[in-house]
């Protein structure tokens, strides 16, 4: 294969992959989004499926972006170095090694980071913890499982926020938020309330 050829397959598989890569963040962002749980699917699908399908897209354009720079790495160090003699091409490499040092500084950072739980964190509220005598709320949990862990009936719950007081207990609390433009803080909050003045 020629390596015009090449280039052009290389650069289509990696747009091919590149679009799939923001459909499928589309997908889990807004139409399966955090908490829909198993309840929510696409082909059969759900969200966590659809992140492993997601996960192997990224990792798939990372080798394709990795093989096209290896392609072109004469091409790269050359748009670096600047001619050679000429006045400026030291600082032009400087700021080359700075940048990718700078890029793979802020990439891997995330990685080498320590795992933090969200009451670990300063200055956290009740609220924003997620955690009320050891009741962790989540969207996953439907209404039966929050009454059942904090002793907040969903009777209760559904009044204060203001929903029809027919919601079965089964619905998913991620569900809720979703379809009445509620917040998940919204219902830690009510949970938070009727704890405090039990």
């Amino acid at each position: 294969m020629k390596r015009t050829q090449l280039n052009f397959l290389i650069d289509s598989l990696s747009f091919a992959a590149f679009v799939f890569l923001v459909t499928t963040g589309v997908l889990m962002r807004y139409i399966l989004p955090p908490g829909s749980g198993r309840d929510l699917t696409i082909w059969g699908l759900d969200r966590h499926e659809w992140g492993g399908i997601h996960f192997w897209i990224s990792v798939v354009f990372f080798a394709l972006m990795a093989l096209h720079l290896f392609l072109h790495w004469n091409w790269i160090v050359n748009m670096v170095k600047g001619k050679p003699g000429r006045e400026g091409s030291g600082k032009r490499a400087a700021i080359g090694v700075f940048g990718l040092v700078a890029l793979l500084a802020i990439a891997l950072a995330p990685l080498f980071s320590p795992v933090e739980t969200d009451d670990a964190r300063e200055g956290t509220t009740a609220v924003s913890s997620h955690v009320y005598d050891e009741v962790i709320i989540r969207g996953s949990m439907t209404l039966g499982e929050l009454e059942e862990r904090s002793g907040v009936p969903s009777a209760f719950i559904l009044e204060a926020l203001d929903l029809r007081p027919n919601i079965p207990d089964h619905q998913r609390l991620g569900n809720l938020v979703r379809q009445y433009d509620l917040e998940m803080d919204d219902i830690r909050r009510v949970v938070q309330e009727y704890r405090e003045e039990q």
